[in-house]
């Protein structure tokens, strides 16, 4: 099994950044991809943005790319969220999530989730 905790959620001001952090324990050996999604009440999750554990290749959603950087440590099996730039509409519950070899083609562990708010 893989448990994911998240960090670094909070209250900022549009135009602030907020870096947000997921630590995984278990068994991370069988580390694919890990990403991170995001979720206002009553819309569907979001796919943010995901990185590769073995090439590092990235992939963001088109509303926060040039603001939003994803990065990871495999070493110490974190993966980081920097939001730049943020907006109101930026406001949701921000889940990390992770793909292993077990089932590469779908998160199956997911983070209990951390709210962003961004006041106008």
């Amino acid at each position: 099994q893989l448990q994911l905790v998240e960090s670094g959620g909070g209250l900022v001001q549009a135009g602030d950044s907020l870096r947000l952090s997921c630590t995984a324990s278990g068994r991370t050996f069988s580390l694919t991809d890990m990403g991170w999604f995001r979720q206002v009440p009553g819309n569907a999750r979001e796919l943010v943005a995901t990185i590769s554990r073995t090439n590092s290749n990235t992939n963001y959603a088109d509303s926060v790319k040039g603001r939003f950087t994803i990065s990871s440590d495999n070493a110490k099996n974190t993966w980081d969220l920097q939001m730049n730039s943020l907006k109101p509409e930026d406001t949701a519950v921000y889940y990390c999530a992770a793909k292993t070899v077990y089932n590469p083609r779908e998160y199956d562990y997911w983070g209990q989730g951390t709210q962003v708010t961004v006041s106008s």
